[in-house]
């Protein structure tokens, strides 16, 4: 990842990553291109909706869907909404009026849940644990027979700390309650818990896994034959099964498949090279004593929420900003900031959370003078 003029280093990669090299050649290639993937009397149009079919193929490889499951929409906050207020009708109609969520969900899954809520369901939030991990069995000791769906999210955007969507999946089995997981922070980078058949929805953004921002996708799968009774929230020329109207961008689809297909080809290679800078991260952080948010065993290698003794966010983040560009949360309440909801759930001091941050890297990320770091953090003491 290359910086566009001398400065701090990024290390903010989980509010936006920077673009595989590979990707961006495929959606400048369809820039200059022309053609609505919706026109089938010409080859542009036909040509426009091969790119977006093989796309398709390439984003339900990574989590093991078939490629009508997978529905394009502009990200994983169009998905979260689409996937729990979609359902809305369908659990009203049924007398299914309950869903299951936790206390450490993006406000992309929280605010549509209020939404619920004031259409008359009840919700429940199940909190974490203080590692940063909500339990299975807390998850399905608050399902009811007329929970009508469960979202919980595969990695927690402010720690990194995995979530155990596999268990959830098999503590679900013979329960009707849909699953649902956010897999923005998770999608191409811990493979393995998205392809249970068992979930049923799953919510990505393409520009998480280094893919054009202004993309995504939601995972519709069936049970058996049957679909995901899932009703549109926009209406207007039908396409993506009527789910999510409006002409698909081609170019933002290309890239978002590219950067799909990289990610699950590489998944290896970039998880050992994120956990190298983690190292070297520790090794020279460790000595001032940071107090690490979240279980390090359980967290995926390109995370690290910490706070350091006696030094606030807010001084921490001005006082590493010629060096490292860091955040203190998550960007989408990062212009109202307010203690993060996260660490509060899992039972942090006021202190900790008032003077965590977060830094996040990627495959991608310069090497980072973690030494210089150090020593701007320790005087700031």
């Amino acid at each position: 990842m290359r910086n566009i003029q001398p400065g701090p280093i990024y290390l903010d990669c989980n509010a936006t990553a920077p673009m595989d090299p590979v990707a961006q050649e495929v959606v400048l290639g369809w820039l200059s291109d022309v053609g609505n993937a919706g026109s089938r009397t010409h080859e542009y149009g036909l040509r426009a909706r091969k790119a977006v079919e093989r796309a398709r193929d390439q984003v339900a490889d990574v989590v093991g869907a078939r490629p009508d499951e997978v529905v394009f929409t502009s990200g994983a906050t169009e998905s979260d909404n689409l996937a729990l207020l979609g359902l809305a009708a369908f659990g009203q109609a049924k007398g299914r009026c309950h869903v299951v969520s936790t206390e450490i969900e993006h406000k992309a899954v929280l605010e549509p849940l209020q939404t619920l809520v004031a259409r008359g369901f009840d919700v429940t939030l199940v909190p974490p644990g203080n590692d940063g991990a909500v339990r299975p069995d807390a998850v399905r000791a608050a399902v009811r027979d007329d929970t009508l769906l469960v979202s919980v999210m595969q990695v927690n955007n402010e720690t990194g700390v995995r979530q155990p969507v596999d268990a959830i999946a098999t503590v679900l089995e013979g329960h009707a309650a849909y699953l649902h997981v956010d897999a923005a922070q998770g999608f191409g980078k811990e493979l393995q818990s998205l392809r249970s058949r068992r979930i049923d929805l799953v919510s990505i953004s393409s520009h998480k896994v280094y893919g054009p921002t202004g993309v995504g996708a939601l995972v519709t799968r069936r049970r058996g034959f049957d679909k995901v009774p899932l009703a549109g929230l926009m209406h207007g020329g039908g396409q993506e099964r009527g789910l999510r109207p409006g002409t698909l961008p081609v170019a933002l689809i290309a890239g978002f498949g590219a950067a799909a297909e990289r990610a699950r080809s590489e998944v290896a290679a970039r998880r050992a090279r994120c956990a190298a800078v983690r190292e070297r991260a520790l090794n020279a952080l460790q000595p001032l004593q940071i107090r690490i948010h979240g279980a390090l065993e359980s967290s995926l290698p390109h995370v690290l929420n910490f706070s350091v003794g006696g030094v606030d966010s807010e001084a921490l983040m001005v006082g590493l900003r010629d060096l490292v560009a860091v955040s203190n949360g998550s960007a989408c309440t990062s212009q109202r900031y307010a203690p993060s909801h996260v660490l509060k759930a899992m039972g942090l001091p006021p202190e900790e959370v008032a003077g965590a941050v977060r830094m996040s890297w990627c495959h991608l990320t310069p090497d980072v003078n973690w030494e210089a770091v150090a020593e701007r953090i320790s005087s700031l003491r």
